[in-house]
C-alpha cells in the first residue's frame, strides 16, 4: 500500500500525492525545451526536490539530464581546485547512471590540473556538450551560495550561455537551479564585509513562475486516490477545501495533514477508526498535532527570524498590529518573508502565507512572554473555570479577563493598549486552551481595527472580533461584518471584544440580537 509521505522526495509508486505531472510537462515545455536557464526558489519543503525527480523522467527521451546537488559536499568548498574536481566528479557519476558514450565519459574524466582549472572545466563542458542536449540540474545549490568560487562558477555557465546564443559555444541546453536563496539576492547571505563585490552572476536566467503550490482540486486528486483503496466515505470536496484553507496549498502542510491523519489522528478515543478520522474535526486534530510538534520545518522558520531581525519586525507587524503593508520588491524584510514562503501578496499586500504558519508564528512571539507573565498565571490558575463538562465557556472566560485587564492594563497609554490589544487577549486565551483546542486568525477581516480569531475546541467553533471603539457608526458596522461571518461558518452566537479608550466609557457586558445572531459583546 501507498503512504503519504513528508520526507525529501515523494515517488507516484510508494507515496499518495498530488498530481504534479501537467506542471512539469508546463516547465518542460516554457522553460527547457526552449533552452532557457532559470532557478527554482521556493521555501523548505516546498516540492522542489519531488519536481526535480519528476522532470528528470520526462527528461529522458529528449535529452541527458545531469542532477546534481550540494547536500553534504561542504568539502568541495575548501579551495577552488577541490571546487572543480568536485563538479567534475558529480557530472561524471550522473553521466554513467544516464548511459552516456564511453567515450564522452572518458574525455569528461580526465584529470584536470591545478593550474586554469576553471577556464578547463569550462572548456570540458563545451567538449561535453558540442553533440549532445545535456540539461544540468543543481539542487540544494544555495549550501554554496555565499561561497565566491560558486559565484565564479555561475558566472562560467552564464558567459557560455551568452557565447552560445551567438553561435560561439557549446554548453548545457538548460540549466536549473533549485534551492530556497534565489541566486539574485545573493547579497542577502553573502558576509557583509563582502557584499561590495556582489554582482549577479544569474542575469541570463529568466523569471520561472509556476506556482508550486498545491490547489484545492489537486489535493481531492490525491484523496480520491486514497478513497479507492481505503473507502472511509470521506466527502472527498469538503476535506480537501478544509485542508487547503488551513495550508494555503504548502506542500509539505498539505501531505503532514493526511499523514497525521493516518498515522495520529486515527485510533484516537473520538477517532476510532478511518471514517471517524477523515472528517472536519479529524483534520483540525491533524492541525493542532503539526503546530505542536517541532519539525525541521517550523525550526527554519524560527532561526531565520533570529538571524534577521527586519523579518522577525515585519512578521510582528503583520500578525499583532494588523499593519497593512504594501508588497515592495526591493524591500529587504518583505523580500526575505517572500523568498522563504512565510508571507503572500494579496491585492498588492502582505499577509502570512497560511493558518498553520500563521499560528506557530503567534505561539512563537507569545512564548517569549509567558515567563513570569502575569497574564499567562492568571489564565492558567482560573482555567478549570471555564472548561465545563468538556466544554469552554467562552463566556466565562471573556468575562474573567475584561476583570484581569481592568487591573492590569487600565492605565496603560492608549498607544500601547492599540499595539498589543490583540496580543494581550491571545496570551490569555492560549494557555486556558492549549493542549486541547486550537485557534487561527481570520486573514480575511484582520486590519488595524479588528481582528477576527475563530477556536476550535473539541468540534465546537467560537468566533471572538477584537476591536479598538472607534465610535457608535463603526461599532454597528462591524456587528453586521461579524454577522455576516457568522453566518459563513453557520453559527448562531459569536463575541465581540471592545478596548474603548474613552473616559466615560461603560465597561461591561451586552448581549444583543443583530441580524438573527446573538452578539456577546464585552467593553473593557
Amino acid at each position: 500500500m501507498k503512504r503519504f509521505n513528508t520526507a525529501v522526495v515523494c515517488s507516484p509508486e510508494k507515496h499518495y500525492m498530488v498530481d504534479i505531472s501537467e506542471k512539469a510537462d508546463r516547465i518542460l515545455e516554457q522553460y527547457i525545451r526552449p533552452g532557457y536557464y532559470f532557478a527554482i526558489n521556493r521555501g523548505r519543503q516546498y516540492g522542489k526536490t519531488t519536481m526535480l525527480s519528476m522532470l528528470a523522467r520526462k527528461l529522458r527521451d529528449s535529452f541527458y539530464c545531469l542532477r546534481i546537488s550540494f547536500e553534504g559536499g561542504e568539502e568541495m568548498f575548501d579551495s577552488n581546485y577541490a571546487f572543480v574536481v568536485g563538479i567534475k566528479d558529480l557530472i561524471e557519476r550522473q553521466l554513467e547512471l544516464e548511459h552516456v558514450p564511453a567515450d564522452l565519459i572518458g574525455k569528461w574524466g580526465r584529470q584536470i590540473d591545478t593550474e586554469g582549472s576553471l577556464r578547463k572545466l569550462g572548456d570540458r563542458i563545451t567538449e561535453l556538450c558540442r553533440d549532445s542536449d545535456i540539461v544540468l540540474m543543481i539542487d540544494e545549490v544555495d549550501r554554496a551560495s555565499d561561497n565566491q568560487m560558486m559565484l565564479r562558477f555561475l558566472g562560467l555557465l552564464r558567459d557560455k550561455y551568452i557565447r552560445r546564443e551567438e553561435g560561439r559555444d557549446d554548453t548545457f541546453h538548460s540549466v536549473i537551479l533549485v534551492g530556497v536563496y534565489d541566486v539574485k539576492n545573493l547579497k542577502l547571505k553573502i558576509r557583509p564585509e563582502e557584499t561590495h563585490r556582489y554582482n549577479s552572476p544569474w542575469n541570463v536566467a529568466v523569471d520561472f513562475e509556476e506556482d508550486l503550490s498545491f490547489s484545492s482540486e489537486e489535493i481531492a486528486g490525491m484523496l480520491a486516490d486514497y478513497e479507492t483503496d481505503y473507502h472511509t466515505g470521506m466527502d472527498i470536496r469538503v476535506i480537501s477545501r478544509l485542508i487547503y484553507e488551513y495550508t494555503s496549498g504548502y506542500p509539505v502542510l498539505v501531505s503532514g495533514i493526511c499523514q497525521r491523519l493516518e498515522k495520529n489522528v486515527v485510533g484516537m478515543k473520538a477517532f476510532t477508526g478511518r471514517t471517524e478520522a477523515w472528517t472536519a474535526e479529524g483534520v483540525a486534530e491533524a492541525v493542532k498535532i503539526i503546530e505542536h510538534t517541532k519539525t525541521p520545518l517550523f525550526e527554519d522558520m524560527i532561526k531565520q527570524i533570529s538571524d534577521y531581525p527586519q523579518l522577525n519586525d515585519v512578521l510582528r507587524r503583520i500578525l499583532f498590529e494588523g499593519e497593512s503593508i504594501p508588497f515592495n520588491a526591493y524591500d529587504d524584510a518583505l523580500n526575505l518573508a517572500k523568498m522563504f514562503d512565510y508571507i503572500k501578496c494579496e491585492n498588492g499586500r502582505v499577509a502570512v502565507s497560511n493558518r498553520i504558519f500563521e499560528v506557530v508564528l503567534y505561539d512563537y512571539f507569545l512564548s517569549e512572554y509567558r515567563t513570569d507573565n502575569a497574564t499567562n498565571r492568571d489564565a492558567e490558575l482560573n482555567k478549570s473555570q471555564f472548561i465545563k463538562d468538556g466544554r469552554l465557556d467562552m463566556e466565562s472566560l471573556l468575562c474573567k479577563f475584561a476583570e484581569h485587564y481592568t487591573y492590569v492594563y487600565s492605565d496603560n497609554d492608549q498607544r500601547f493598549i492599540e499595539k498589543y490589544a490583540r496580543k494581550i487577549f491571545l496570551m490569555y486565551l492560549k494557555p486556558v486552551i492549549n493542549g486541547t483546542g486550537n485557534y487561527y486568525i481570520e486573514a480575511q477581516t484582520r486590519d488595524e481595527k479588528r481582528t477576527d480569531i475563530i477556536v476550535d475546541y473539541l468540534g465546537k467553533q467560537y468566533l471572538i472580533e477584537t476591536k479598538i471603539w472607534y465610535g457608535p457608526k463603526y461599532n454597528e458596522d462591524g456587528e453586521k461584518q461579524l454577522c455576516g461571518y457568522l453566518e459563513q461558518l453557520n453559527l448562531d452566537k459569536g463575541y465581540l471584544l471592545t478596548f474603548s479608550f474613552l473616559k466615560n466609557k461603560k465597561p461591561g457586558v451586552q448581549e444583543t440580537a443583530v441580524d438573527g445572531k446573538i452578539l456577546w459583546e464585552i467593553t473593557v
